[in-house]
């Protein structure tokens, strides 16, 4: 028997993407992709926040994909210790994972507003449910990046499931005229879960860190005439300690030292957030 042209979306490369993400999706207890549902306008009714990115293939067409997640984890980003924390900057490693899978190449994710996720997406697209202690969050992805560039004879699933690592389906109801679902019940905020959440949950969330040695305020014109050899006089002592910021925001001070040819910071003072 000839095999046939694959001309619809495969769900098996849906929750292939959608395992990748989900290792690199901050979350307290792991999370595991499901059975791939055809998406609907319903897809966002269960989340709290979406982040979407466009993902570039190698054959030179461009998809769309967007990563949702629950009250929780957008929570534990605008209450975090260390000031509010971006949405899409949480996400993009699981974006870029889920691409990488897909053998695309993942542009910068920008935050979305729930009401426009299906629009942007641009076309039909594909949900795969990521579940922890419930559906902690979900990956939408555009049917386009399920289908090859052109008609090409599938792969055999054999063939398939021997080059891919993919998660066991869950048996899941459904999906056309209502939210995500995989057959298993949502904890209620009440539940024991939640008072796990918090900052548990951004464990693994990179973070740019900055030392500053200090500042200064310079007119435009001071500014174009710099040149190799000028001399800046900041707003600090050379004995006063140096500054650490976390994504901008105060978080410590140190002395500045050198460690194996480099310039390191050793913590002599934490500050609170009255201090800050």
């Amino acid at each position: 028997m000839i095999p046939q042209p694959q001309t619809a979306p495969d769900p098996t490369l849906a929750v292939t993407a959608a395992t990748a993400a989900a290792g690199l999706l901050p979350a307290v207890t792991p999370l595991s992709a499901v059975t791939a549902q055809p998406g609907n306008e319903h897809v966002t009714a269960a989340f709290a926040g979406a982040a979407i990115a466009s993902l570039e293939g190698p054959d030179g067409r461009t998809h769309r994909a967007a990563v949702l997640v629950g009250e929780e984890f957008v929570r534990a980003l605008v209450e975090s210790p260390l000031g509010g924390l971006d949405l899409a900057a949480a996400t993009q490693p699981a974006i870029d994972a889920l691409a990488a899978a897909l053998g695309c190449t993942a542009r910068a994710a920008v935050p979305v507003d729930l009401s426009m996720v299906v629009a942007d997406l641009g076309g039909p697209f594909t949900a795969v449910p990521l579940v922890g202690q419930g559906i902690e969050a979900a990956v939408l992805l555009c049917d386009s990046a399920l289908v090859p560039a052109t008609a090409v004879p599938a792969p055999p699933a054999a063939a398939f499931a021997a080059t891919h690592v993919i998660a066991e389906p869950v048996a899941a109801p459904a999906a056309e005229a209502g939210p995500l679902s995989y057959g298993a019940p949502t904890p209620q905020p009440g539940d024991h879960v939640a008072a796990r959440r918090g900052i548990e949950m951004l464990a693994g969330v990179d973070m740019e860190v900055t030392v500053e040695l200090g500042r200064t305020r310079m007119a435009v014109r001071d500014l174009l005439a710099l040149s190799p050899g000028t001399v800046l006089e900041l707003d600090r002592a050379a004995d006063g300690p140096a500054d650490l910021l976390v994504n901008g925001r105060l978080i410590a001070r140190g002395e500045v030292v050198v460690v194996d040819e480099d310039f390191g910071l050793r913590i002599t003072e934490i500050v609170d957030e009255a201090g800050a």
